[in-house]
């Protein structure tokens, strides 16, 4: 019987045998039914549900955080740009209809539907090392994990009928009979679910690969994500508190304590093109230039270039005019602070005419495309800085050692302001000092300091909007930032913390899918 999920066929694509796995690209779409025999098939099969990342990193992911928050904005909008308002401008109201919503719905569950094929099929399969199969079924549990993460985050929130509630839980293969019984779950089982998963993966994940298997997920990234999946749940809209905030400083600290991941010397190496999947990063989407009709190709340093730039920006391919840093984001910095100059800047020179153009944009994911937008940014979607941050603001929530909280604060401005900065510009004396117990008169102000450090410090990596709504902090924030960036006024609602169920999906399971608070039941 022809497996399908939520209408959507599934594309089950498998990768070619390359030495590299950063190399590997999908030459075909081939139907699951009959093909996945062998541990080899597997393999495949396990690659092809990393394969569906770039899809939702390139596009969707994007536009339903980062520009979402206070850090970004469209520079550049053709038409009628109603999808983008409703997101961006917070303009009301948000359609179910909107293309975002809808295409990071269904690339999800087309991604976790891989998965599925993974995880249940793979223990019928005879293997030569179990680890190896308990590695793959590991990788699988962790990439569900991840796509049900972003899922909950974009989705998950308080329903029309008052509950709390997550997106549909899908844990196996199932028919297309089956997929119209089903609902969504609560948020709280939807969550369980993603930590099962997790601690699944740290258990059977190894801590590194051989050379032609790197860009998979190691331990470190699953003990990473459980810990930020906790601090998830300890903030909005579970409120789990204490007791969340404990189990995720338990877990970052395992991160933390292992020798094996340290800073980057420089934040401008993060970022460095060729110096990919570092001992800093935890899990990043692998892109790769140069592949037949760009296949495998990262687009931000073009989706991010001004629009109406020539090769003053970008040597090679199209600009975009996306992810336009606001202008809090650029005051977010503190002068001088070096972490700017890599990450935007606040204008260009047009070329032609010698005038500045103030038309900000983000340059951390630099490349020369090979031909229009294919880059080979890899997106680095979880690192230890950002592990640092989040430890430091757990020990502060639960009244832990505060001096233990500011030290790893300073790690990561010690690390920034050691990094090479614009050469035009000299760096200010005191620049990003270290700070001291002394220096906060109340725990909030600490808390504050920390939400700034990771807005500078991840800025552009899609964290910002989902530290906002987790820390209750997004109405005061957003609605005095975007009347401070320029945009139209607006009225706050709480039902902006989530997006609404797509319309579609509204449609073809009637009365089995509860829409959120604010938006339309279908």
């Amino acid at each position: 019987m022809k497996k399908i999920f939520l209408y959507i066929l599934p594309l089950f694509c498998c990768l070619s045998c390359s030495e590299d796995f950063i190399d590997l690209n999908p030459p075909s779409n081939l139907n699951a039914d009959g093909f996945y025999q062998t541990e080899t098939d597997m393999n495949q099969a396990v690659l092809s549900a990393y394969t569906r990342m770039r899809d939702l990193y390139n596009q969707q992911y994007i536009r339903l955080g980062e520009i979402r928050s206070d850090n970004t904005t469209y520079s550049w909008l053709s038409g009628n740009p109603a999808n983008e308002k409703g997101i961006d401008e917070f303009a009301s109201p948000l359609l179910p209809e909107n293309s975002f919503t809808t295409s990071a719905w269904n690339d999800s569950y087309n991604a976790i539907l891989r998965c599925n094929l993974v995880i249940g099929r793979i223990d019928d399969i005879p293997f030569t090392d179990e680890k190896v199969k308990a590695q793959y079924k590991a990788e699988a549990r962790f990439l569900r994990a991840l796509y049900y993460f972003y899922l909950n985050r974009i989705f998950g929130g308080y329903g029309l009928n008052g509950e709390l509630l997550g997106v549909v839980k899908v844990d196996k293969e199932i028919t297309q009979a089956e997929s119209y019984e089903l609902g969504r779950v609560s948020l709280q089982e939807s969550y369980d679910f993603i930590v099962e998963d997790l601690v699944f993966a740290e258990a059977n994940l190894p801590e590194s690969y051989g050379a032609t298997d790197v860009g998979r997920v190691v331990k470190g990234g699953a003990v990473g994500l459980l810990g930020k999946v906790y601090m998830t749940m300890a903030g909005y809209p579970l409120n789990k508190g204490n007791d969340y905030y404990n189990k995720a400083i338990e877990q970052l600290r395992k991160v933390i304590n292992n020798p094996k991941h340290t800073l980057e010397p420089t934040y401008r190496a993060l970022f460095d093109v060729s110096n990919k999947n570092t001992a800093e990063s935890l899990f990043e989407v692998q892109y790769k230039k140069g592949t037949q009709g760009g296949a495998t190709g990262s687009p931000w340093n073009n989706n991010f270039a001004p629009r109406f730039s020539d090769k003053e920006v970008v040597l090679v391919g199209d600009k975009g005019g996306e992810n336009s840093p606001t202008q809090s984001m650029s005051e977010a910095y503190e002068t001088g602070d070096p972490r700017k100059y890599v990450s935007m800047r606040d204008g260009w020179v047009n070329a032609k005419t010698n005038a500045w153009e103030s038309d900000k944009y983000v340059c951390k994911y630099y490349d020369v495309s090979s031909s229009g937008s294919d880059n080979g940014n890899n997106w680095i979607d979880l690192r230890l800085a950002d592990i640092y941050l989040l430890y430091a603001e757990a020990l502060v929530r639960v009244g832990g050692d505060k001096q233990e909280a500011i030290n790893y604060v300073n790690k990561v401005r010690e690390r920034a302001r050691n990094t090479p900065g614009d050469p035009e510009v000299e760096k200010p004396e005191g620049l990003l000092k270290s700070y001291n117990v002394s220096d906060f008169s109340t725990n909030d102000a600490l808390l504050l300091a920390i939400e700034n450090e990771r807005r500078v410090e991840l800025a552009f990596e899609n964290h910002r909007w989902y530290d906002l709504v987790r820390t209750g902090r997004a109405k005061d924030v957003m609605t005095a930032s975007q009347k401070y960036n320029g945009f139209p006024d607006f009225t706050w609602s709480d039902d902006a913390l989530a997006y609404p169920i797509p319309m579609t999906v509204m449609q073809s399971n009637p009365g089995k899918i509860i829409q959120n608070k604010g938006y339309t039941q279908m």
